[in-house]
């Protein structure tokens, strides 16, 4: 190869880069920030705190020793599963748990909703085997997110939040003192037109399957709202909301809700993206709400849990979230007190969960 063709492939090749930078897709672009300020990522929580919104679900069979060793690594003193299941399931989970780290789980039951509701004898049987749940070792119920969505009747039909044949569930729960903790809906830009104004664009345009149309199955607003109907008939039962029931982009409202409905509490997992976009108003919040928060991550990632602990713990600045598709704007830290960590982290859980471990976590 002579020197002219030499320069020409160079050239080539060079221009072939230049071509490909300038064709990145907004998928593609995630530049690293130049912006130099104090701060580090903090991988261990300030105090032991307790994951209200875990999920573990090979409990029944499960090796918890791994578990256990990133739990210490996190200072995580306890996790809740969600996933308990029900019956011969959750007595497994419970046996586990009780031959292996007593102290260190504990399981909500779960109730199967799809094509039994309105059949004859199945509230009775349902109430009756949640009550046998509790009695086996569960310590409250988890309601996942197919009520109100997937969740149909015994005649096909959509299974709503609020549906009266599920009262005795809820009264039960509140007679035996264990918590609700439930996840309705989702966030509501998956209901939103799928355009540049929707601020989960990426999120769907990478996970199609998560776009719902405007009224699929009902309008955002008819589920939430069926939600807070069942929470507001339901006075004398403990309900925690999860994902603090998709109004952490909406502080305002969640604590008009808040203020309505006392019996209800909300959890952090999966949201912590909106509440480290807005550190000062969100901080106003957690001091004011203090004792009606919980910590929870919702997916077991512990590699994820540094996030929280930064966003809730330090007063850092622009620093990356851990998926852009959540979230391609940084994060700033709360910088919370200790006594409003303490309840976030554990203090409002072992008052709302019966029967955990004191003796792991500072007064």
């Amino acid at each position: 190869m002579n020197l002219k063709h030499y320069v020409l492939a160079v050239f080539a090749i060079s221009l072939s880069l230049v071509i490909t930078a300038q064709d990145l897709t907004f998928e593609e672009y995630n530049p690293k920030s130049t912006l130099v300020v104090p701060g580090k990522i903090i991988k261990r929580a300030k105090f032991p705190f307790i994951d209200v919104h875990g999920h573990q679900y090979r409990m029944p069979t499960q090796d918890l020793a791994p578990v256990i060793a990133a739990m210490d690594t996190l200072n995580m003193g306890l996790m809740v599963n969600l996933s308990g299941r029900s019956g011969e399931d959750l007595m497994k989970s419970v046996a586990n748990i009780k031959n292996n780290y007593p102290n260190r789980f504990v399981v909500f039951a779960n109730i199967g909703f799809n094509g039994n509701v309105g059949k004859d004898g199945w509230i009775e049987a349902t109430v009756a085997q949640l009550e046998q749940d509790v009695k086996n070792g569960a310590r409250g119920l988890k309601i996942y997110k197919g009520l109100g969505l997937r969740d149909k009747d015994v005649k096909g039909e959509r299974v709503a939040v609020d549906d009266p044949r599920l009262a005795p569930i809820w009264d039960k729960c509140g007679e035996l003192g264990i918590p609700v903790l439930i996840h309705s809906a989702d966030p509501k830009s998956f209901w939103d037109d799928f355009d540049g104004d929707n601020e989960r664009w990426l999120e769907l345009k990478t996970r199609p399957g998560r776009k719902r149309g405007a009224d699929n199955p009902a309008p955002w607003e008819q589920i939430i709202g069926e939600q807070h109907n069942m929470f507001k008939r339901h006075k004398n039962t403990t309900f925690i909301n999860a994902h603090m029931g998709w109004y952490a982009n909406n502080l305002g409202k969640l604590s008009q809700l808040l203020d309505e409905m006392p019996n209800m509490n909300v959890g952090i997992g999966a949201i912590i993206a909106e509440l480290g976009r807005q550190p000062r108003f969100a901080k106003a919040f957690f001091i004011k709400y203090q004792d009606r928060i919980l910590f929870g991550k919702d997916s077991w990632k512990p590699e994820e849990f540094p996030t929280y602990f930064r966003v809730l713990e330090s007063d850092d600045e622009y620093f990356p979230y851990h998926k852009k598709y959540h979230a391609f704007w940084p994060m700033y830290g709360l910088d919370l007190p200790d006594e409003v960590l303490k309840k976030v982290y554990y203090k409002n859980a072992l008052r709302i969960v019966p029967g955990l471990d004191k003796s792991l976590f500072p007064n």
